[in-house]
């Protein structure tokens, strides 16, 4: 794993979609086709803001899938996860394909075998996550199912996690924060040949430290990308102001 710091998230972001650009690139020249999965909440929008800006990416031969979605929120509201994919990539840069997990279908279980069934077919080039500030893995609260080979499942979201939510100004109250979610699964994520994690802000500096430089355990989901080889971390100061060790590579 490689850790990276920056000094503000503008920097962070742009670095970490310099590199994004140059994985889909790669793999549209080795492959024919980049299949990515994209992350979605605050964390991720300096880091989209430049990908989706950076000239010379071929986007038609580029198919997305996304990480997660609320179970029964429609796709109107502020804080669907389909609304944001849209408005920052799909009618920015127009990806050749997007499937994405209909958090309102009548069976949330057919439809984690719908979306599980099509990313099975899609190896996944390069992820592009976060972490949450309770230490998940997409919607994967602690404690974390390692252990599933789905793809996608029907999950529970925990208080921290709906708290989270309500604190960025997705909802109005913590009641109105959904209970449960469609997420992609621990091991599937892992099944990507690269993944990058952006994280900023002090809010995430606790669980970046768990993750990052504790033991792999459910407890804290994301510290299982210490597991997969090919995983860099792009972190704003304050995101990485606990972290004993520093990143691997700490920009001034």
């Amino acid at each position: 794993m490689d850790v990276h710091v920056y000094p503000s998230k503008a920097a962070m972001g742009a670095a970490a979609a310099a590199q994004a650009a140059g994985l889909i690139r790669e793999a549209i020249a080795a492959r024919g086709a980049a299949n990515v999965i994209a992350a979605t909440g605050a964390s991720q929008f300096e880091f989209l803001d430049a990908l989706t800006s950076i000239p010379g990416i071929d986007w038609p031969r580029t198919v997305f899938f996304h990480l997660d979605e609320y179970v029964g929120l429609p796709s109107s509201h502020p804080a669907s996860f389909r609304r944001y994919l849209k408005e920052r990539i799909v009618d920015r840069v127009h990806p050749g394909d997007f499937h994405l997990i209909g958090g309102e279908a009548a069976d949330p279980r057919a439809e984690c075998a719908r979306v599980g069934a099509i990313v099975a077919r899609h190896p996944i080039d390069v992820a592009f996550v976060g972490i949450g500030e309770n230490g998940h893995l997409a919607f994967n609260d602690p404690p974390a199912d390692f252990d599933t080979e789905s793809p996608y499942l029907v999950v529970e979201l925990d208080d921290d996690c709906r708290r989270q939510q309500l604190g960025e100004g997705w909802f109005a109250r913590l009641e109105d924060v959904p209970r449960r979610a469609i997420s992609m699964s621990v091991r599937q994520i892992l099944k990507s040949r690269e993944i990058l994690c952006v994280v900023p802000d002090a809010r995430k500096a606790r669980a970046v430290r768990e993750c990052l430089e504790g033991a792999v355990s459910p407890r804290h989901p994301a510290s299982v990308l210490q597991q997969h080889p090919r995983t860099t971390v792009f972190l704003d100061s304050p995101a990485a102001a606990l972290l004993e060790r520093g990143g691997s590579g700490v920009n001034p």
